[in-house]
């Protein structure tokens, strides 16, 4: 549960490795959802300069109709808001949003499917570990990755089979450390990768030339 809140919200989610997606066995899939709205509840959503803040305002205006503008559409889709998705007021002006947490959404809805840029989270049922590795690999997207399991059989096949750069095993999928590579595959990469000693040939221009001697 720690490591999805942090993964999906913290930032206010205006991260481009948070987590929108949160694919749950059936096995934990009740007892999952409750346990994360009950963390939500305790999550501080005022100025981000001000001691106690866990969650700072949503950028801009544009973003906060945004983020709105997908909650309303997960709604409509089907998928239940089960915690949070309310405008707030506080005493420093900004465009405060209550994380959102929906469940009982699918991989073919919109607010799996696009990037919502915002704290807005979707939790997806699946039977087990081949259904739920299915799905995430199931995306336009391959950015960042991440598994919560106690088994190493399932972390050890996930880090080689999940189709994205970056792979997390219990921790949450926007930590990364500036020493070694960042970058994505499919819709979230354009090949190289920059960071670490990639770094070097990223921002290397490479010219051929020919001369007749």
């Amino acid at each position: 549960v720690e490591a999805a809140v942090n993964s999906a919200f913290f930032s206010t989610g205006q991260r481009c490795t948070a987590s929108s997606r949160i694919i749950v066995t059936e096995g934990i899939h009740d007892r999952f959802a409750a346990a994360m709205g009950e963390r939500m509840k305790g999550l501080t959503i005022d100025d981000a300069l001000k001691s106690g803040t866990h969650i700072g305002p949503v950028v801009d205006e544009s973003q906060l109709n945004q983020d709105t503008d997908y909650i309303a559409i997960g709604k409509q889709e089907g998928a239940k808001l089960a915690f949070g998705g309310e405008l707030l007021k506080r005493d420093t002006p900004g465009f405060y949003l209550q994380p959102a947490l929906f469940t009982e959404a699918t991989n073919q809805m919109r607010i799996s499917r696009e990037e919502i840029f915002g704290p807005v989270a979707s939790v997806i049922r699946v039977r087990d570990y081949d259904e739920a590795l299915t799905v995430a690999n199931d995306t336009p997207f391959g950015l960042s990755s991440g598994i919560a399991t106690t088994s190493l059989k399932h972390a050890t096949h996930f880090k080689r089979n999940a189709e994205a750069g970056m792979v997390m095993v219990n921790l949450p999928t926007a930590g990364v450390d500036f020493h070694v590579p960042f970058g994505g595959r499919k819709g979230s990469s354009h090949g190289s990768r920059e960071q670490g000693r990639y770094a070097a040939e990223f921002y290397t221009t490479v010219k051929t030339a020919y001369t007749l001697a």
